[in-house]
């Protein structure tokens, strides 16, 4: 129980850091490119509305990201670059994250645990299962770059 309760203050460390870190740099993104040629396109009626929008429902949007894969770093970026204002974000920031580094810290180690036993008891099977995990990944990325590639050209010749 120990490992868990340390792994998991150290993953809300490293989370608090990153995704704070994340923000920090939406933060002065959108600041530059407030004072560049873009400024007439971000104060827009319509940006601003957006802006306003995400200060005032965003926290909740950038919470739940911490239980998302991919869409984490956008959000944390979103939030910054957007000027969500820093108390909304910090409280945002401190749920999400300590529900991201409490998921990781018991089914992150819970998985590694199930790996290790494996690997250690018996070897071939443990090596059997990785292999096959590598390929099923590697099999849906090329299915989808495949479906990717033949979807354009399928509604090009529809269009003709």
């Amino acid at each position: 129980m120990d490992r868990v309760v340390l792994t998991a203050a150290a993953l809300y460390v490293i989370v608090l850091l990153r995704a704070g870190g994340t923000f920090a740099v939406g933060w002065l993104a959108g600041a530059g490119a407030r004072r560049s040629r873009l400024a007439g396109r971000i104060s827009s009626a319509r940006f601003l509305r957006a802006e306003r929008a995400i200060q005032r429902w965003g926290a909740p949007v950038v919470a739940v990201s911490f239980l998302t894969v991919g869409f984490q770093t956008a959000a944390n970026f979103l939030a910054g670059s957007m000027r969500m204002p820093l108390p909304r974000y910090l409280l945002a920031l401190f749920v999400g994250g300590a529900c991201w580094a409490l998921v990781y810290a018991t089914a992150g180690l819970g998985a590694l645990e199930v790996l290790v036993r494996l690997f250690s008891g018996r070897t071939a099977l443990g090596v059997a299962v990785v292999a096959a995990f590598l390929l099923a990944v590697a099999g849906a990325a090329a299915y989808r770059r495949r479906r990717a590639t033949v979807s354009p050209r399928d509604g090009a010749s529809e269009e003709s």
